[in-house]
């Protein structure tokens, strides 16, 4: 059975019955999963898409002249097209298979790292993960690159004067900024950011990990240069993530690793490489995540992103205001534009005390620094709460934890 139905507006109980790890209880409580910032539930398309692919036509791919290896690389290849018509990419040849955006932005900064000079810049804001801050340091220390950091606004929106400050300094190669906040839940400005940098004459990468989960993404209307992704928070599996970045940036950029499948020819003195996009993909790939990912894709476009946004904007106004009446609870940031991200603190009480007490109703929210201890140095805290939704989260599951939240605030008061 499937929860979408295409002929009737969203139903989000419709779309949970896809979804068969929901129907679970824990501690004798039905499941409440309110952390799909961190990793997303599967459907059941997604399922058994993967294990269709594993019972029927296994095969690695682009290497066997038999029928199943074929079949196999027609459904492969077949995904990476997908995943270009999806972002508005011109080629599925922009379009480059990592394991997740960890991995998609540490190959933007080795590789196209390795095209930039000492003394060059490379803008980051304040809110990144950990993902989109550790590679760029690393460059920092191994080529000499100068590395700016974006300010935030207390409110959690990014400082766009200061931004406009720091490409004003001339010599920038690359600003680098989440699309969405992982804990603010802030939705940056995205188009007028690239705007700016290409202003200024600096490329631009946007982390979409959390951004496109709740809305649609066109590379071309954005104006990026570089886009990442990854499979496992937008209800696919993990080990698969996605690197688009423009053709003429991608043939000019150095592999990332070396190995199988990524070289033209080879002999012991001198190897030459692949065309794109094989050549930033060394060695066997995640072929079955891949198979994943696709029919992840096929499942929110059939969903739709003007419906998927409806739910997230209903979810977050409800939760914001049922949360804002508890007693010492305090909402961390308040941007203009906040996907379905809330994080934040109750007085006296630890983060992760508060995320112990609400799983034994049911509950799961995260709770921690969220890969992103700097963001949180800069808002004085050390230890967060943070609730997340998806399109299979509810009202009443959001009553559910405002009124454990209650609970928890009697227990310490």
């Amino acid at each position: 059975m499937t929860g979408i139905n295409e002929n009737a507006a969203f139903d989000v109980e419709f779309i949970r019955k896809d979804f068969p790890i929901l129907q679970q209880k824990v501690h004798g409580k039905p499941f409440v999963f309110l952390d799909s910032g961190a990793s997303a539930q599967k459907p059941i398309q997604v399922i058994n898409a993967m294990k269709e692919s594993v019972y029927t036509q296994y095969a690695n791919v682009h290497r066997g002249a038999y029928t199943m290896s074929a079949n196999m690389t027609d459904s492969y290849e077949a995904v990476r097209q997908q995943i270009a018509n999806f972002i508005g990419a011109e080629s599925s040849e922009e379009i480059i298979f990592t394991k997740n955006s960890t991995e998609a932005i540490n190959l933007v900064a080795y590789s196209y790292g390795r095209l930039l000079k000492p003394g060059q810049g490379v803008i980051i804001s304040e809110m990144e993960h950990h993902a989109n801050l550790v590679p760029w340091q690393m460059l920092r220390d191994r080529a000499g690159i100068n590395l700016y950091i974006a300010p935030i606004r207390d409110e959690g929106e990014l400082d766009m004067l200061a931004l406009e400050t720091l490409l004003a300094k001339g010599n920038i190669a690359l600003v680098t900024i989440t699309h969405m906040s992982n804990v603010l839940g802030t939705i940056n400005p995205v188009k007028l950011i690239a705007e700016m940098a290409h202003k200024a004459g600096a490329k631009v990468l946007f982390d979409g990990s959390q951004a496109i989960v709740h809305q649609h993404v066109n590379v071309k209307e954005i104006d990026a240069d570089f886009y990442t992704f990854t499979g496992h928070k937008l209800y696919g599996p993990t080990g698969i993530g996605v690197l688009w970045g423009r053709k003429e940036l991608l043939e000019a950029m150095p592999p990332f690793m070396g190995g199988g499948d990524m070289i033209d020819t080879v002999t012991f003195e001198h190897s030459t490489w692949a065309d794109l996009p094989t050549k930033f993909e060394a060695g066997t790939q995640p072929i079955t995540q891949v198979i994943g990912l696709g029919a992840a894709i096929s499942y929110i476009q059939k969903i739709g992103y003007d419906v998927i946004e409806a739910h997230d904007d209903k979810l977050v106004h409800y939760a914001l205001t049922k949360m804002k009446e508890i007693p010492g609870l305090k909402i961390i940031g308040h941007p203009y534009k906040r996907g379905g991200v809330i994080a934040f603190v109750m007085e006296n009480i630890h983060a992760h005390d508060i995320a112990t007490l609400l799983d034994q109703d049911g509950v799961a929210i995260r709770a921690g620094h969220h890969c992103a201890e700097p963001l949180l140095k800069r808002l004085h805290y050390t230890s967060v709460a943070r609730a997340s939704f998806g399109i299979y989260s509810t009202i009443e599951e959001i009553n559910v934890f405002v009124k454990t939240l209650y609970k928890i605030r009697k227990l310490f008061s």
